[in-house]
């Protein structure tokens, strides 16, 4: 029988075993987007700037469109094995990648062998990432008390955010301290190191707060045949809520790091600092606004955030030609604030329109469809469209289309009570190992 959460318990040590994991993939895959211009050159050597720097962006993406298939993975074994099992496996996996980027050989030791094995490990990491994310959405939301729901499901972005705020703070750090030779021949492979490091203090956290095994699950039929037969609308919702945030997500603090060198002239240093410091900013808020949305519910927080990136973006790209950095910096934390208020409340609406037996798989597809075709394709996509057009406004027609989207998502949301009822109580199967 499942245990009933206390509702005045907050899930401190679910939290940190859910978070961690999620903060090192995070870092391992958000540092890639900081150095892409100098792994184009290192990798992709072409005759210009911008298509070793496209050729760079590429192979993010491929890393973001190999997310559906870890979600296939990793949310059949979250459903079928238990959170916790899915959480630490994806662990593991990312391990693997991150050390071999860090030893990696570059073009001009091996030639067009070194873009192709980047490729490949930038996809493993795209595999792990897949399943870590939805995972721990799920695992936080579903152990935390009736009233804390938003606030437990709002630290699984607050993880994934922090990761890529330590990717950006190390690359702050290295752009300052080290030359730009000297971050093209070596330095771009520490950061790497530094995530190698954070993996094996994730594997240590989750490996010593292991549980019991409790019941397993009762599920007959396959997790992922259930989602596609009996679930594919649920999947589409999923996929429609999460346009906005991918998009807004991946142009806010991954592109606009290329953005405000290329288009600003700012330099590479200044450009980082001001994404360290709204992420910092990103962090302080998304508990805050996790913590409201359990007040007031995460339907209205997410109708909010929605129609604000739709009504401002367009104003606040203009802002940015001020050519200044502070202005730069305004207008970035003005995105911030408008785009935390749906990253902190919908892990927890997302869960309440799921059903048990399948969370995991169609919350991990429905999600990382999104995130890999659009999420992660966002900094190669409105790079090309802005070169090619010569309008700098286009990341925030690419935001205003994404918000347009989510909106027809928002309309078909529906809370499904019994999935709700069943999150009060912690479910069984959820041991760590």
């Amino acid at each position: 029988m499942a245990v009933a959460a206390s509702p005045h318990h907050f899930p401190f040590k679910k939290v940190l075993v859910g978070t961690v994991g999620t903060t090192m993939e995070w870092y391992d895959f958000g540092v890639y987007g900081f150095f892409a211009a100098i792994i184009g050159k290192q990798f992709f050597p072409a005759t210009d700037e911008l298509s070793s720097t496209i050729a760079a962006f590429g192979a993010f993406a491929a890393g973001f469109l190999a997310r559906p298939f870890g979600a296939l993975l990793f949310g059949q074994l979250a459903d079928r094995k238990g959170r916790g099992f899915a959480l630490t496996a994806s662990v593991m996996l990312m391990a693997l990648p991150t050390f071999i980027i860090s030893i990696l050989p570059t073009y001009e030791m091996i030639g067009p062998a070194a873009g192709v094995m980047l490729v490949m490990c930038r996809i493993l990491q795209g595999l792990s990432v897949g399943g870590e994310h939805t995972t721990s959405i799920v695992f936080l939301v579903e152990h935390a008390s009736p009233r804390h729901k938003c606030l437990a499901g709002s630290f699984a972005p607050f993880g994934a955010s922090a990761g890529i705020l330590l990717g950006s703070a190390v690359g702050a750090i290295l752009t300052r301290i080290l030359s730009q030779d000297q971050l093209e021949s070596w330095g771009w492979r520490l950061p790497q190191a530094v995530g190698l490091l954070l993996a094996v203090v994730g594997l240590w956290i989750r490996k010593h707060n292991q549980e019991p095994a409790t019941q397993k699950s009762t599920v007959v039929e396959s997790p992922l045949a259930m989602a596609f037969k009996k679930h594919k609308a649920l999947v589409l919702k999923v996929f429609l809520l999460n346009v906005m945030p991918a998009i807004g997500f991946y142009t806010i603090f991954v592109y606009l790091v290329t953005y405000l060198q290329e288009v600003e002239h700012l330099q590479a240093s200044r450009a980082l600092e001001i994404n360290t410091i709204s992420m910092v900013g990103l962090l302080f808020l998304i508990p805050c606004f996790g913590w409201l949305a359990d007040k007031i519910g995460p339907l209205r927080m997410m109708w909010t955030s929605t129609l604000g990136i739709l009504l401002f973006s367009y104003p606040l790209f203009t802002l940015m030609h001020h050519h200044d950095a502070w202005v730069d910096l305004l207008a970035e934390f003005a995105f911030v604030v408008l785009l935390v208020p749906f990253m902190a409340s919908s892990p927890a609406g997302l869960c309440t329109m799921l059903p048990v037996q399948v969370r995991c798989t169609v919350l991990s597809v429905g999600f990382n469809l999104s995130m890999g075709l659009l999420g992660g394709t966002t900094p190669l996509v409105v790079e090309y469209m802005r070169k090619s057009t010569h309008m700098d406004m286009t990341p925030a027609f690419y935001l205003i289309g994404g918000a347009v989207v989510t909106i027809f998502g928002l309309l078909l949301y529906r809370e499904d009570r019994e999935s709700a009822a069943e999150m009060a109580a912690i479910p069984p199967g959820d041991n760590l190992i």
